[in-house]
């Protein structure tokens, strides 16, 4: 069987790391097997979803190599779940109920009272033709209830294993709203039906809707896919991470200078036993991803290990890709300059910096006017790749510094700042015209 999977976000906000981690374990198991990902925009709430959210969740899968092979819209197949609502009404399986919300919140609060769960009476379904013609006399519009048979439904879970839920302990789900409005549940198994979805994966917190949702499937005579529920993300900390997903926007991860593959192998890996380490591509994680690797524990979100991973990617990025970037930030000094400076970058703009370095201009940092003094009268003549060797070996005889005390002062003086690229391979870069300049104290 060909895997076939989809994401189906709603245009209401902004991609978070929460939902774009549901996005990208589809789209790592999918490709891992050789399948197909849809992106199906939920945008069936047509007063809170915006072109201007869906366009966002377009460009941020793009910009994380997440690229779909099919795409729709559930706003377009209102007519196919109308259909799906009449067979289901026809069965019997799909009953109007006139209850108002108050009315609910109070029988709730009296089962609970009673020590009994608190459930949908399923008072509905003794309503005569006469008590529902009363009520819609009054104004009143039915929200349309799923009859469910109230049976254990199991399934092999391929994230959590064998999994039951007990659907005599639910209430009949609401499908439609008294103002005609389809909720998530209906549209989400007709388009699974029709779009041959072959495997629904998604957060644990969706299990208990899973049962509901297989009858679903067989009630309107459609074969089951396969499920599975992945562990939630927590902080750090492992408290709960939903509260923060605010801050956590992909495009604003974009803003922040956080490279694709860092944000893809951070979300695919955390919560497996495979080394939080950054991948080669999103295609390579595809390529390693199993469900068998998936811990139970909720995964662990750390902004720090992100950082590391995103550094890492910078570390081993080849010039041929940093290129274009760097000519953009009119950093690019060349495929000598990318390699000596890339191991010392966090985020790419950091690299800006860096080339200031080389070509200046920089206030140099000088604290000992004399030490500078003896050694630029050391300095060689020739500025290659030995020449701070050579030159920090002359000042340490005629000055008798060592370690920090030899090293430091000259970075200071000719960069400004403590830390930085190996100066041996930096030096050259600068030149000696500007080494001079910079030894003498002046802006170069």
């Amino acid at each position: 069987m060909s895997v076939k999977v989809r994401f189906a976000p709603s245009p209401t906000g902004k991609l978070h790391v929460g939902n774009v981690r549901t996005a990208l374990v589809n789209w790592l198991f999918a490709k891992g097997q050789g399948g197909l990902f849809v992106l199906r925009i939920d945008d069936t709430d047509l007063a809170r979803s915006t072109p201007e959210f869906e366009q966002g969740i377009e460009d941020d899968l793009t910009w994380l190599g997440m690229l779909w092979d099919e795409r729709h819209n559930q706003s377009k197949r209102f007519d196919r779940y109308e259909e799906a609502a009449e067979r289901l009404k026809a069965s019997g399986r799909l009953y109007p109920a006139y209850e108002t919300a108050d009315e609910l919140d109070r029988r709730r609060k009296v089962q609970l009272s009673r020590g009994l769960p608190p459930i949908y009476d399923r008072a509905a379904l003794d309503l005569t033709d006469e008590q529902k013609a009363a009520y819609e006399a009054e104004g009143r519009r039915p929200h349309w209830r799923f009859k469910l048979e109230g049976k254990r439904v199991s399934w092999e879970d391929l994230a959590r294993g064998h999994a039951e839920v007990d659907t005599a302990s639910m209430s009949d789900p609401v499908l439609i709203r008294e103002d005609g409005l389809f909720l998530y549940t209906l549209p989400s198994v007709v388009d699974d039906i029709d779009m041959a979805i072959t495997h629904i994966i998604r957060g644990e917190d969706h299990v208990t809707n899973t049962g509901a949702q297989i009858e679903i499937f067989e009630a309107l005579g459609a074969a089951v896919p396969g499920f599975a529920h992945m562990p939630l993300l927590v902080g750090a900390d492992g408290a709960a991470l939903s509260k923060r997903l605010g801050s956590l926007s992909i495009s604003d991860m974009r803003d922040q200078g956080y490279e694709p593959i860092a944000i893809t192998s951070h979300l695919g890996r955390i919560g497996t036993s495979d080394p939080l380490e950054v991948g080669a591509s999103i295609e390579a994680l595809g390529a390693g991803f199993a469900f068998s690797k998936m811990g139970r524990s909720p995964a662990r979100y750390d902004t720090a290990d992100l950082d590391r991973l995103n550094a890492q990617a910078l570390h081993v990025m080849d010039y041929d890709t940093a290129k274009p970037r760097l000519q953009a930030l009119g950093a690019d000094l060349g495929e000598t300059f990318w390699s000596v400076v890339r191991g010392n970058l966090n985020k790419f703009g950091d690299v800006v910096e860096m080339a200031k370095i080389v070509q200046g201009p920089i206030q140099p940092v000088i604290e000992d006017a004399g030490f500078i003094d003896a050694a630029a009268g050391l300095l060689p003549d020739v500025i290659d790749e030995t020449a701070w060797s050579t030159w920090t070996n002359a000042v340490k005889t005629a000055t008798c510094a060592k370690g920090k005390a030899l090293f430091m002062p000259l970075r200071l003086a000719l960069t400004g700042q403590a830390h930085g690229p190996d100066m041996a391979a930096l030096a050259p870069l600068i030149g000696r015209d500007t080494i001079q300049r910079r030894l003498r104290g002046e802006a170069a």
